[in-house]
């Protein structure tokens, strides 16, 4: 997701929420360069030096070329890498650190600037690969000042849900290659793997056909990944029937079920509706409105849709469905993992990059659907 990998010189700023996981990331990181005949250099600034060692056991990092530090001072981090002379180094965290000949607290501005321009020099005259460990704030924002991203070369974002072992690093920026690639990972009892085909983590399997739930494509960078949408509405006796959402936007929601209501006939004012992702995961694009719209309709009808159907494509407040980037991508993603059919946008532009449906069809065997607006949709998904 680097590009091709780390380039010598280069400062690398990881940034995480608390407890997510990004010093046994960088600890298996530290670790597979030290195999490699690296000569590598962790320094921890928030756990004592036996901590760390009791992590890399667990974890199977414990290496020859793999050296460890706790230091807090900017002075003797580089008397240590003057010492050690790595190719490869980590600084957990940069909030941590103190430059001596500064006033101020670490991880105040003055002290987070002055301490990330000395390590850039120093990776740019030693040619050493820096990664600096980023804290965020309650926002999700890098902490400290903004002029920390224009310094570093790569800034990566670390993020996951608490309550899964699945994990996200996302290049929000790269000099050395593409921004918008995505690594994915999964936390379990040796530390951090990698997963190189998540999209079973967020598919759920069952038995027999459940009414409510709709599979869509998200794209998460430039990697196609399916999703399962689930929705359960029912009576309610309150005045305000409630309306709950996890891993998709309330407000696109409350969107789709405003359409369902004026566009397609469905009664939900006195319904209460839930609607969920599989797996805790999170989906920002418009995408997932189609799916949305096709799973509430399911469980009001108390009536299940093909297992092997996808539904892809943002609904506007007509009710038109609109077309979506990269359809071709997600489709053959679809296809790969056994799904035959797919609802899509009618308005499919016909261009070079984007085959038009029946080419689709023909090249990946998956029967399209194309749908103007959510009633045709709601038809061609058997739920009318």
């Amino acid at each position: 997701m680097l590009g091709g990998g780390v380039v010598p010189g280069a400062v690398i700023l990881l940034a995480g929420e608390p407890g997510v996981g990004k010093s046994t990331l960088l600890l298996e990181v530290a670790a597979q360069s030290a195999r490699r005949g690296q000569r590598t250099l962790y320094v921890s600034g928030e756990e004592s030096a036996a901590q760390v060692r009791l992590r890399a056991g667990r974890t199977d990092a414990l290496v020859d070329e793999l050296y460890l530090a706790a230091e807090t001072d900017l002075g003797a981090v580089v008397g240590q890498v003057d010492a050690v002379d790595p190719t490869f180094l980590v600084i957990d965290s940069v909030q941590t650190m103190a430059h001596p000949e500064v006033d101020g607290a670490p991880g105040g501005v003055t002290q987070v600037r002055e301490v990330t321009g000395a390590l850039v020099r120093l990776a740019k005259e030693r040619n050493i690969a820096v990664v600096l460990v980023g804290h965020v704030t309650k926002d999700g924002a890098i902490a400290g000042p903004r002029m920390l991203e224009h310094l570093v070369d790569v800034v990566l974002a670390f993020d996951g849900d608490r309550h899964s072992g699945f994990r996200m690093v996302r290049a929000t920026k790269n000099r050395f290659g593409p921004s918008d690639e995505v690594g994915c990972f999964d936390m379990v009892d040796t530390g951090i793997v990698e997963v190189s085909d998540p999209t079973g983590l967020f598919v759920s399997e069952h038995a027999e056909p459940v009414a409510g739930t709709c599979v869509t494509v998200m794209m998460e960078g430039r990697r196609p990944l399916l999703a399962e949408v689930q929705a359960l509405v029912g009576p309610s006796a309150a005045p305000q029937p409630r309306r709950t959402t996890s891993g998709l936007e309330s407000s696109r929601v409350a969107m789709v079920l405003a359409v369902l209501g004026n566009r397609a006939g469905l009664k939900l004012t006195d319904q209460e509706v839930y609607v969920a992702t599989v797996g805790g995961v999170k989906i920002t694009e418009p995408v997932a409105d189609l799916a949305v719209a096709i799973s509430v309709a399911s469980s009001v009808m108390d009536k299940p849709i093909h297992p092997g159907l996808i539904a892809i494509g943002e609904v506007g407040l007509a009710g038109e469905v609109r077309r979506v980037g990269g359809l071709e991508k997600r489709l053959a993603e679809a296809a790969r993992l056994g799904f035959t059919k797919a609802i899509i946008p009618a308005d499919v532009p016909n261009r070079s990059k984007e085959s038009k449906p029946m080419d689709i069809e023909a090249k990946y065997g998956l029967r399209t659907f194309a749908a103007g607006d959510i009633r045709a949709a709601l038809t061609a998904a058997g739920l009318t």
